[in-house]
């Protein structure tokens, strides 16, 4: 693992100098390895925020059906294998050193200059294809025209949504990053767009038609009436579908009440792929739904990490993430609000900032990447929207501290960005 992150250009810790703006390079790996992901079944999932909720989500209910299902997704939150999983199960450390050690003309590929992202992948699509899973549920890793994902045919591709993230790299509208995103539409490969939107509506539409492929948009047919917390912890969701009750009583092992957008995604493809033939049952769905986090180990959504205080950690992390955390702050109970929060220095913590509630104690710190904003300026951007705390070199300082600070009622929340939370876990 080393390995590959002191030598290769990695997105998620340098930020733009990583990212290629071409798939010459995973075209070429993908020809090296004889093109492994053309050897089972793929689902593809992009979008700005639930994307891997969905691909989660998905894997779950095909684990619950009996089908050996791949699931990669990305970035990971406490190990790096995390990205490749089959049934739930992480890809064995020695799979991992063996690929990198022993994968054919190494030094070719080492040639070409490979992005981090693109060895993951490959060794992903490899990896299934060995283990021959019967289907792959692919989350891209950033966009999607130019994602190494975007090489596969999958049976679904599915855009959860659109919001403003990665600007620098995808558009600074919602039109053009819609646009990027809908480079995986592929042609007579029906789409799911998770969630209808003025501004990008005729974007994926008009992509669709030219593909020749059928388009869906799954708040047009399904919605989430209510959600409540079972006896039992779960959050219950009842699904309507054209007005009448599809779904009762659905339970989910995800906490976050903005897993109510991300189910009826899920419930559209799940139609889609039961007519295509798919051996998927009622009581798979409701199985897989309550139990994904479980059989798949899905980390840092809405996740409660203690109790007294009752602390919980997100990974929400952009202005659309932010407001649906915000939300669920504000729909919890607590004496007072302490907010261990960090971002990273190339988002834009403006957009965020104002959307943060100003009664909370909040605890700044800089995670340990090259990308993390530092401390002592993300307090001082913090303070113009009368967020006042202190700042912390650390995230364990600042974490340590929220606790030492916090009284039995009161809610320690941990987020701000994905690697705030990573360091947490």
């Amino acid at each position: 693992m080393q390995y590959l992150f002191d030598r290769l250009p990695m997105f998620h810790r340098i930020g733009e100098a990583a990212y290629k703006n071409s798939l010459d390079n995973t075209l070429k790996i993908d020809k090296i390895f004889g093109h492994p992901h053309r050897n089972y079944k793929t689902v593809h999932v992009a979008g700005t925020n639930g994307k891997g909720s969905v691909s989660h989500i998905l894997a779950a209910v095909f684990q619950s059906a009996g089908y050996k299902t791949g699931l990669y997704t990305s970035p990971h939150l406490k190990d790096f294998r995390e990205r490749i999983k089959i049934n739930g199960q992480m890809i064995s450390e020695d799979e991992v050193t063996d690929w990198v050690e022993n994968y054919p003309v190494k030094h070719a590929l080492w040639n070409m200059d490979p992005s981090f992202f693109e060895l993951t992948a490959a060794l992903a699509f490899d990896y299934f294809s060995k283990q021959k899973v019967d289907i792959a549920i692919i989350e891209v890793g950033l966009g999607g025209r130019l994602d190494s994902t975007n090489i596969i045919a999958p049976e679904v591709s599915i855009i959860t949504n659109i919001g403003l993230d990665h600007t620098n790299l995808l558009g600074d509208t919602l039109e053009r990053i819609a646009a990027e995103k809908a480079g995986i539409i592929k042609s007579n490969v029906p789409v799911v767009i998770g969630l209808t939107q003025i501004e990008t509506k005729k974007v994926f539409t008009n992509i669709a038609k030219a593909k020749h492929t059928e388009i869906y948009f799954a708040d047009k047919e399904y919605v989430a009436s209510y959600s409540m917390q079972g006896l039992d912890g779960k959050q219950i969701l009842s699904i309507e579908r054209n007005g009448e009750i599809a779904y009762p009583e659905i339970k989910l092992d995800l906490l976050g009440m903005y897993q109510s957008q991300n189910v009826p995604v899920v419930l559209k493809t799940l139609d889609i792929l039961i007519e295509q033939g798919w051996q998927i049952s009622r009581e798979n769905i409701y199985d897989g739904l309550a139990n994904a986090a479980k059989s798949t180990g899905l980390l840092g959504r809405w996740q409660i990490i203690g109790n007294n205080p009752l602390t919980v950690c997100d990974t929400g992390h952009n202005e659309d993430g932010i407001k649906m955390v915000v939300n669920q702050i504000k729909n919890t109970p607590y004496k007072t609000l302490h907010f261990v929060f960090g971002m990273v220095a190339d988002k834009n913590q403006d957009a965020v900032l104002w959307l943060l509630p100003s009664n909370a104690v909040y605890y700044f710190a800089r995670a340990g990447i090259p990308r993390a904003l530092n401390e002592h300026e993300l307090a001082q951007k913090a303070s113009v929207f009368g967020l006042k705390g202190k700042s912390y070199a650390t995230v364990a300082e600042a974490f340590t501290a929220a606790k030492v600070n916090a009284g039995k009622n009161d809610l320690i929340f941990v987020g701000g960005s994905t690697f705030v939370v990573a360091e947490i876990l």
